[in-house]
């Protein structure tokens, strides 16, 4: 399968397992798969069957209520069978709904309480660069996320530091669990923002996989940290699911993931 055909295998997945584990965030899964394929299958340096390799890159995921998107990059790309994507939610699961302490492989922190996961990858690429080791750290987060100060307090730390083993990728889908994010906190102009705080910034459609592809590609060669922002949709690939924020809670019903099979095209 190319690249475009995993994403939208993975997109009816992660219908499937919602409308059976009754888990909700759907509409905040589909907007960073496409940014997730790309990252698994050609950015990171990593091998699913050393999940630990000490030379490995790490992937945090800072929007962690989109758990269900990252287990299932994971078992796709091979760190556990696809079958536990149904253990989703369930109780006593590695599958939380938010990544946990004894999250499956693949699990590089906790994720859930907004706004972390770049303060943590920022300590984790000093610490790499302090010892000159060749990881890279990527970290996904919400454009609701970039609300916390925390972000803005790593974000400048990072800059100083001139950590260029540090890429931010920002999930821009327009909205947040209330509302449009936009209207909730003044967020653009976003690229001259992050570039104002020492970033290299580049600022891409979040589901052309080519364009992520070569943007991770030019991430490599910066000398300061890059943040990437993924103009996305919210429940993308799925027509009645798009830029309804009504999806950010509901469960499909199983005539609609029947429906977004057809639309998927994977009758």
């Amino acid at each position: 399968m190319n690249l475009l055909q995993i994403a939208a295998q993975m997109r009816l997945t992660l219908c499937d397992v919602s409308n059976k584990t009754k888990t909700p965030h759907l509409g905040s899964c589909l907007s960073c798969i496409d940014i997730l394929t790309s990252l698994y299958w050609h950015a990171l340096n990593i091998d699913p069957l050393q999940p630990k390799l000490a030379t490995r890159d790490y992937f945090l995921l800072g929007k962690g209520h989109a758990a269900s998107a990252l287990y299932t990059t994971l078992a796709y790309r091979g760190f556990f069978k696809k079958d536990a994507l149904y253990e989703h939610g369930q109780t006593g699961s590695q599958f939380e709904e938010h990544p946990g302490i004894n999250g499956p492989s693949g699990i590089e922190s906790v994720s859930g309480s907004l706004g972390h996961a770049l303060s943590l990858a920022t300590g984790m690429a000093l610490s790499a660069q302090i010892q000159n080791k060749s990881n890279r750290f990527y970290v996904l987060m919400g454009d609701g996320e970039i609300n916390e100060g925390t972000v803005w307090e790593a974000a400048m730390f990072a800059a100083g530091k001139k950590l260029n083993n540090l890429v931010a990728i920002v999930d821009f889908n327009k909205l947040q669990g209330t509302g449009e994010s936009c209207d909730i906190m003044h967020l653009e102009p976003l690229e001259e923002k992050w570039r104002a705080f020492g970033w290299h910034t580049i600022r891409l459609d979040g589901h052309d996989i080519n364009a992520l592809n070569a943007a991770f590609e030019e991430a490599q060669k910066q000398s300061q940290p890059v943040c990437i922002i993924a103009d996305t949709i919210k429940g993308k690939g799925i027509s009645f699911m798009e830029n309804d924020n009504n999806w950010h809670y509901r469960i499909p019903k199983t005539e609609e993931v029947e429906r977004a099979k057809e639309e998927l095209g994977l009758q």
